[in-house]
């Protein structure tokens, strides 16, 4: 069971901006303004959603959760 019942567009937000910020992050990335600009808005989408005012998006932990859950393929490197 989901500890915080993020609605299932704010999911598919978080999902495309992780996608647009790792094209964007690659070496030399390409239409990189039209990356940056998608990001930027991706992010005040997901920052001014509505779940945030709801009493589950109150807690900085429901941020973090939303972040984890759909960094989806996210590589660590061990040094």
């Amino acid at each position: 069971m989901d500890r915080f019942p993020f609605p299932d567009d704010l999911i598919a937000a978080q999902q495309e901006w992780h996608a647009t910020y790792r094209a964007l992050a690659v070496p030399r990335p390409r239409h990189a303004t039209e990356l940056r600009r998608r990001l930027l808005l991706l992010s005040v989408r997901i920052e001014w959603h509505p779940f945030w005012s709801t009493p589950a998006g109150w807690s900085p932990a429901a941020r973090v959760e939303l972040r984890r859950m759909t960094a989806g393929d996210r590589r660590t490197d061990a040094a």
